[in-house]
């Protein structure tokens, strides 16, 4: 009897001692741990690749989808990180990636830039990032609308982030001193409680076709590349090939301007070039490299 109590109550103490580790789940507002992990480095051309783009399948329908309601409220998150840590990481232009989208937003979109979190370079570190998307989370609500644009590196890797992909991909920030890796799962976690399902993610970066763990109703992903991809910068562009296309090119000059949408009264500026076909545009335009498009939200969305 003494033998079987003494058995119950090392077992107990096992228990007490084991499962609360064995539980414990992440900290959202800390880096998850990751094995295997591999930095896939955007690439910088010394000049423009030769060819020309090729026809692609067209993700526009030139029927406007729904519109922002009256007193609806636009937000978003835009990072660029050319100086890392170091310099052996260091790219050129994801940072003026960064700047062009913002100035797309203020100038052409009607986004208020004190609604905007413009990260770049060593402010865009991984306890910033975080701290943006609680920020809007906290103001967002049901109607917003919400985006998040990411130009930098690429990773790969097998996260504790939730999911069960044998692969994981990361977008690559960094906490001032080291390399930080915000994973596809973790990224998921963190815009799974917004409210509004208006969201626009847009991401020139490697391995950029991994981030459809971020789908759901209504948002659209944009991403550079393929879920194995390279991405491209350039001096000639002075950009990411994916941002040059689809932000300078589609959008400050117009050139994704397919269908009229006859929205060019809401503002003294404004354009009618949708998402879906700064896009296509992009996607007809960029050479050596696949973007791809994961496309949730009905007909097109004209930010």
């Amino acid at each position: 009897m003494k033998r079987v109590l003494i058995s119950v109550l090392i077992a107990a103490l096992m228990l007490v001692l084991v499962t609360p580790a064995a539980i414990a789940k992440p900290d959202k507002d800390k880096p998850l741990p990751a094995t295997n992990v591999e930095l896939v480095e955007k690439v910088t051309l010394r000049g423009r690749p030769a060819g020309k783009g090729k026809p692609a399948k067209q993700a526009a329908t030139g029927v406007l989808g729904e519109q922002l309601g009256t007193g609806a409220n636009k937000y978003a998150i835009v990072i660029g990180i050319s100086n890392y840590p170091g310099e052996a990481n260091d790219l050129q232009y994801s940072d003026d990636d960064a700047q062009d989208i913002y100035n797309a937003l203020t100038t052409l979109y009607g986004y208020s830039s004190d609604n905007i979190h413009l990260l770049l370079d060593m402010g865009a570190n991984y306890n910033a990032i975080k701290a943006a998307v609680n920020d809007i989370e906290e103001k967002e609500v049901a109607g917003d609308e919400v985006l998040f644009f990411f130009s930098g590196h690429g990773a790969s890797g097998k996260a504790d982030d939730g999911d069960k992909e044998k692969v994981d991909e990361a977008i690559v920030a960094h906490d001032g001193s080291n390399l930080v890796y915000i994973w596809d799962g973790e990224l998921k976690e963190w815009f799974a409680d917004f409210n509004t399902s208006r969201i626009i993610f847009i991401f020139d970066s490697c391995l950029a076709g991994g981030m459809t763990d971020l789908k759901a109703p209504g948002r659209v992903i944009n991403m550079a590349c393929s879920e194995r991809g390279v991405s491209y910068e350039s001096d000639s562009w002075q950009n990411g090939q994916f941002t040059y296309y689809f932000v300078d090119k589609g959008m400050l000059d117009d050139l994704a301007d397919i269908y009229d949408h006859d929205e060019d009264t809401i503002l003294p500026e404004a354009t009618d070039v949708t998402i879906e076909e700064a896009f296509d545009y992009a996607n007809a335009n960029c050479q050596m490299q696949k973007p791809t498009i994961s496309d949730s939200f009905s007909d097109d969305l004209l930010l």
